[in-house]
């Protein structure tokens, strides 16, 4: 009898806290209400109010959130010129931050690539930071495992090459939002954090282990990631219903709770931004907020 309890007891916290396997995929079908939203020629555009935490004060500055489909080399893992045969659909999101630090700017931007209809989509993220002292880039690409590049202007972050094994990063998941938040992984992860955190912050480049949390209610979810080893706190808050629109985020410093990064939607649009770079076209920023 004990042994049965015990056998049904594993049996229970298996299936209420499932462990991600990063290299098992499988594919997903995509809704017609998905296709609808995301194949309709334009990209998403979202505009936040970001109060920047850096140098142990608030500074104020804007985020922009842009969602658009692509075809996708998967070989080259570029953007391709053109659809063919051997092209890829990707949900590709650039997260940009703009901010001052006193005299001097900083620019921020992440670019995350995700194949559609796959358990295990991305192939590839990169970020870049901008500001007077110098630049910092990085580049991941998903292939056996996770290949990445690093280049930055201060000493001991220079020209890296690391390879990891095949492992869930934090990056992927602001795209499973929009995609799958249906199968956001919970429990204990090992994740690769935010290459923007590790590098504005100079910590190790390495696969850390976070308590990855989903809170619901009727309208609003918020994920939750929390990194004992770094003290540090994401959550990224989306409305249940599709598209799963990210309202806004919040990154906790756990040592030091004033030091919190926050972002809060202004505006959002729908628009071929691509097609927008004419004289007068800066109008479209106003729907934006941004100007």
């Amino acid at each position: 009898m004990k042994k049965s309890f015990l056998f049904l007891l594993a049996i229970s916290l298996s299936c209420t806290n499932p462990k991600f396997n990063p290299s098992t995929s499988s594919s997903l079908p995509l809704s017609s209400e998905f296709k609808s939203y995301w194949f309709d020629g334009t990209a998403e555009i979202s505009s936040y109010a970001l109060e920047q935490s850096r140098y142990g004060a608030p500074r104020e500055g804007t985020a922009v959130l842009i969602y658009v489909t692509e075809d996708f080399l998967p070989d080259k893992q570029v953007k391709a010129n053109q659809k063919s045969e051997s092209t890829q659909t990707v949900l590709k999101l650039n997260r940009t931050k703009n901010f001052l630090t006193g005299i001097y700017p900083y620019s921020i931007m992440t670019s995350i690539f995700s194949r559609l209809g796959q358990s295990r989509p991305l192939v590839k993220t990169t970020t870049s930071i901008q500001e007077w002292c110098g630049q910092a880039y990085l580049q991941l690409n998903r292939r056996e495992g996770l290949e990445v590049k690093s280049h930055s202007y201060f000493e001991g972050e220079a020209d890296q090459n690391i390879q990891f094994k095949d492992a869930l990063t934090e990056e992927e998941l602001w795209v499973w939002i929009r995609t799958q938040p249906d199968r956001l992984p919970q429990g204990t992860l090992e994740l690769l954090p935010s290459f923007e955190f590790i590098r504005l912050k100079h910590k190790l480049l390495q696969l850390y282990q976070a308590e990855a949390v989903l809170e619901q209610n009727d309208t609003l979810h918020t994920y939750s990631l929390t990194y004992a080893e770094l003290q540090r706190k994401l959550s990224i808050s989306f409305t249940k219903e599709a598209p799963h629109t990210i309202l806004g985020w919040t990154e906790e410093d756990l040592k030091n709770p004033n030091q919190t990064t926050r972002a809060q939607i202004k505006k959002i649009v729908k628009l071929p931004y691509w097609k927008l770079n004419k004289l007068g076209d800066e109008q479209f920023r106003d729907s934006l907020g941004l100007n």
